[in-house]
């Protein structure tokens, strides 16, 4: 397919990313507190739904990945549509904790069917091995979620309370998301027989691909647990070394535009490299950032541009490097499956982060943020050996 027909598949998937990032996984940061007010619920459990769905995300991702192999991402993206639709329906009208959380159950089923995994898979079930322009453009778009989202967000809740935010969330959803999906995203070509040199290409993990397999998805657990620990735990990181609450936010909505930023560099450079080092400059960009941040030297805006920027690029990493390792015949099977380490990470990570920061303090939880981010380098320079 051209690169010109891609352009409204892929700014389709963006939209599509944008709102489901936006009214699901960054939804709680401004409506955790409200929903908590409103109802007395304990915040902890109102917090912890996006926990549950990440649980639930995790086990049916591969699944959802097996079904994109099969029928393209059109059908499992519409879908994702109608399930975030109904699960936000669902919150907004809970009248009671169990209620709410099993809206939270049917929210996980539709982020496992519409998060970045599923639109990876779909982008390389149609572009096959030229996917990886379409990844890293798709990106750029889901940079934008949490800045736009947080925004609509806070003026919902503003003018029509947390119920009426999650209701015009899933109107966006049967409105806006379930048309870009149906209209503008593709059936994917059929399958290829599988015969011959095609069949080894679809068939089972070599020793040396399933040691790939294994290593890459302990580099996106690590990675995921990190930004989930981040975005859960800054604030109060950065409070707790004196940093004022108005500064310590205005510091954290750096990492948006330097991630964007970091994006922006990866498309300009137009593939020319191995994924492999994207994923590499990402880590050493975070790790830098991490260590830096662990001592306590001055200029923390400078070493969260640093860690926004490597997470940045590790986000156009982790859907391009199984695309480079694996082939084009297996993407969409091999994300699904990856995808379940690393939503599992980023379910327990912000209440083990919660944990150390009780009983062992803000400075145990930076150490720990760098020694994940060094064990990723670690398991990332055994991915280069086994290349």
């Amino acid at each position: 397919m051209g690169q010109a027909r891609r352009w409204p598949v892929i700014s389709a998937l963006g939209v599509v990313q944008i709102l489901a990032w936006g009214s699901s996984f960054y939804l709680p940061a401004v409506l955790a507190a409200p929903v908590a007010a409103a109802t007395g619920w304990p915040l902890a459990w109102v917090v912890g739904g996006l926990a549950l769905g990440l649980l639930v995300a995790a086990f049916v991702s591969p699944h959802v990945g097996a079904a994109i192999h099969r029928h393209g991402g059109r059908p499992v993206l519409a879908l994702a549509a109608l399930i975030l639709a109904a699960g936000l329906s669902t919150l907004a009208l809970a009248p009671v904790l169990p209620i709410y959380l099993a809206g939270w159950l049917l929210m996980g089923l539709g982020m496992g069917c519409g998060l970045y995994d599923p639109a990876f898979a779909t982008l390389g079930r149609l572009y096959g091995a030229e996917a990886r322009p379409a990844i890293t453009t798709l990106t750029l778009w889901g940079g934008f979620a949490s800045t736009i989202c947080w925004l609509l967000s806070a003026h919902l809740v503003a003018h029509v309370g947390w119920r009426g935010a999650c209701l015009a969330y899933a109107g966006l959803h049967i409105l806006v998301t379930l048309p870009l999906v149906l209209l503008l995203i593709p059936s994917p070509p059929s399958l290829p027989a599988m015969s011959g040199a095609h069949a080894d290409a679809a068939g089972p993990l070599s020793s040396r691909e399933h040691r790939a397999f294994l290593l890459l998805g302990g580099v996106l657990a690590l990675g995921c647990a990190i930004m989930a620990l981040i975005s859960v735990h800054l604030i109060t990181l950065l409070q707790a070394r004196g940093v004022a609450l108005a500064s310590a936010v205005s510091y954290g909505a750096l990492i948006g535009p330097a991630q964007v930023s970091a994006r922006v560099a990866e498309i300009a450079l137009k593939g020319r490299h191995h994924p492999l080092w994207t994923l590499t400059a990402a880590l050493c960009l975070i790790s830098a950032g991490l260590a830096l941040l662990a001592c306590g030297l001055p200029g923390v805006v400078v070493w969260l541009v640093l860690y926004g920027g490597g997470n940045g690029i590790y986000s156009i990493a982790r859907g391009t490097v199984p695309l480079a390792l694996f082939g084009p015949q297996r993407y969409p099977l091999l994300v699904g499956r990856l995808a379940r380490p690393g939503l599992i990470a980023q379910a327990l990570a912000p209440p083990a982060g919660a944990v150390v920061l009780t009983h062992a303090g803000p400075g145990v939880l930076w150490w720990l943020l760098f020694a994940l981010a060094l064990g990723n380098l670690a398991l990332v320079g055994s991915l280069w050996r086994i290349r």
